[in-house]
């Protein structure tokens, strides 16, 4: 099921509207306007969340999100309520019938239709209902019972998700923990097949696409995410009575056809499907909080603080993160014989395999299995892999042993649990002899020395990150670093992972051309490597990468005005004691063309901890370009702010 099958459903409201509210001789339709002035109807939050009226951010009064002009009753109802209630009553009196194609502007508007009929209690004699036959077949069809917040974990390679996303499951009357699977989800995406990265993103930021609400089987959604992309799922099931199901999913019904401009950083799946909620219960008020941005994991954090709406939380891990886990409980032999199984270069009846005890036999296949799993996800249903799981299967059933591993556990911190995005820092240092003060500002969203829980592990991305310093007595405040876009995906390898991991970031920062030059100049810097975990004593592993990275430099100074370089960057991260995370790094590039320069860099930097929204990072860097060389020490106070 889906919903972008109703674009005719709407051809003639407005013609339909229109003659409505031109029949200024009907009485009863007077007298029910009348009656919504009297009361007040349009200032009302419930018709304001219905129609997705929200304040401007720049200046006084509100307009509807809602982009689609058919959404609308009236001419002018994106920015006048009053109106489009008023059209919208008229509307209801359309003798329009129910088609293949359309709808009577009641089942269109459904949602408007039961609320004004709560407030206005209409006179079925004078205002005549109309069967909805066709919401009535969807809404038996999916049979809501409770709704459930779908969070899937951040997906850095996804365009759209590389930071989180958020959908609504619509559970069944008569589901269960063993059939959830089979519910339907809500969600919200921008409609558009573009695979161009960078022009998605441009198109993203500038509300190019248009967003739609979608419906889908859970169970696709949890093939994609947690086997196709290896994200983590929760699942916060709400609190919401029956009267609060039914209300959503008529609204969800009038959402159908309808699109919004799909932006980005606020107007995205996190901060629409908190308007559902608050059609669902008026007064949560949850999307007052994002007027600026809305980040997935945030607006999580949102839902659970209100209180009594969040009753239970589910975690399901990725096929990707059964196998890890495994990976790290079994003997290194052990998994050498599951990697074989899967592969097809060995066989269950291995001589190898026979002569263990029943359980690491079980205890090989399963591994193998799920690594099955993963690669058909990667790879497609091929007919190999489908024999090769098969045999595997049946040699599993025929063992009389359970295996012994133990189940993966709920990570300690849940998503909503994290430090908040946006981070301002205050410190001060020395360079090369010279004091100095600083000052950072980060919008969103999450470094990687940045405090780990609640976070996607290896995951950086961070937007719009400025650094201010002060020098000295007589010099003044100026622009050290901004970058507005800075993204690194480290991604660890084994004999069953081979992720590659990459970065970019592109901004402008300060370069020291001599001892009294060092303009801003702008760069885009790209990277391809590995990384690998090397184990250690306090089990916290430290993880270790190689990085190729190329850089394009341009300034005015430069011959050319431009330098083109690549060069090797190492380094090694380690987390101690939960708290302690020290990632020390060395990097050189050699830039060949333009202007001709070398620049080699190692430091260490350390982040403390202090609290949830608090940490002190220390920072020790040797630097070489230009023919110069210098040590820059800093420490920086971090608050982390909602």
């Amino acid at each position: 099921m889906k919903f972008l099958n109703y674009a005719m459903l709407t051809a003639c409201l407005l013609v339909n509207s229109s003659l409505a509210l031109a029949e200024n001789a009907n009485p009863y339709l007077q007298e029910l306007i009348s009656r919504s002035h009297a009361l007040g109807l349009a200032s009302r939050l419930e018709w304001l969340n219905l129609l997705h009226y929200k304040p401007y951010p720049f200046w006084p009064g509100s307009r509807s999100l809602a982009d689609d002009p058919d959404f609308f009753n009236s001419k002018n109802g994106m920015h006048d309520a009053g109106q489009e209630l008023d059209a919208t009553l008229a509307a209801f009196f359309s003798d329009q019938e129910e088609t293949g194609s359309l709808q009577n502007p009641q089942c269109r508007f459904i949602a408007r239709y039961y609320w004004l009929n709560e407030q206005l209690h209409f006179d079925p004699a004078r205002l005549r209902p109309h069967e909805c036959k066709r919401y009535e077949k969807w809404h038996q069809a999916i049979n809501p019972q409770e709704v459930t917040l779908v969070f899937p974990a951040a997906y850095i390679n996804s365009r759209a998700s590389m930071y989180g996303h958020t959908l609504l499951r619509i559970d069944a009357k008569d589901q269960d923990e063993r059939t959830r699977l089979l519910a339907y989800t809500v969600g919200y995406t921008a409609g558009t097949s573009e695979t161009n990265g960078l022009l998605f993103a441009v198109q993203g930021l500038t509300g190019g696409y248009p967003g739609i609400f979608q419906i889908m089987p859970y169970y696709l959604k949890v093939r994609e995410y947690s086997d196709m992309e290896n994200r983590d799922i929760w699942e916060y099931r709400l609190n919401l009575d029956e009267v609060e199901v039914e209300r959503m999913m008529r609204h969800v019904w009038e959402l159908a056809p309808t699109y919004f401009d799909y932006y980005f950083f606020d107007e995205n799946c996190a901060y629409h499907l908190l308007s559902l909620l608050e059609v669902a219960r008026p007064g949560l008020e949850l999307t007052d909080k994002f007027r600026w941005y809305a980040i997935p994991s945030e607006t999580v954090r949102a839902v659970t603080e209100q209180p009594g709406l969040v009753k239970q939380v589910v975690f399901r891990p990725a096929n990707a993160t059964q196998i890890n886990h495994l990976l790290k409980v079994m003997k290194p032999e052990m998994r050498n014989l599951a990697l074989g199984l899967s592969k097809g270069a060995r066989e269950a009846d291995d001589a190898e395999i026979v002569r263990l005890p029943q359980q690491d036999q079980a205890e090989i296949m399963e591994l193998g299995e799920d690594y099955l799993t993963y690669m058909q996800a990667g790879q497609g249903e091929k007919p190999e892999l489908a024999s090769r799981m098969r045999k595997l299967q049946l040699a599993r059933s025929s063992l009389q042993a359970d295996s012994g591993i133990s189940q993966v556990l709920e990570p300690e911190s849940r998503p909503e649990q994290g430090h908040p995005s946006l981070r301002a820092g205050l410190g001060g240092g020395n360079r090369d002899g010279v004091p100095y003060q600083e000052i950072e500002w980060r919008p969103a969203y999450h470094e990687l020395n940045d405090p780990v829980a609640g976070y996607v592990p290896g995951a950086e991305i961070q937007f719009f990150n400025l650094r201010l310093r002060h020098y000295g007595e007589e010099g003044g405040l100026r622009v050290e670093e901004f970058t507005p876009i800075d993204i690194f995906s480290l991604a660890s390898r084994n004999d069953f992972f081979q992720p590659v991991s990459w970065k970019v970031d592109m901004g402008w920062l300060r370069k020291r051309m001599s001892a009294d030059n060092d303009p801003l100049i702008m760069h885009l810097n790209a990277g391809v490597g590995y990384a690998w975990d090397a184990p250690s004593m306090d089990n916290r592993q430290a993880q270790t990468y190689v990085m190729l990275d190329s850089s394009l430099e341009t300034a005015s100074q430069y011959h050319g005005s431009y330098a083109l370089g690549a060069g090797p960057e190492i380094g090694i991260m380690k987390e101690i004691g939960g708290r302690w995370n020290i990632n020390v790094r060395a990097r050189m590039q050699r830039f060949f063309l333009g202007e001709l320069h070398t620049v080699g860099e190692a430091g260490i930097l350390q982040r403390f901890t202090i609290g949830k929204n608090s940490a002190l990072k220390i920072e020790l860097l040797r630097k070489a370009e230009f023919d110069q060389a210098w040590t820059d020490a800093n420490i920086v106070w971090q608050e982390f702010f909602e």
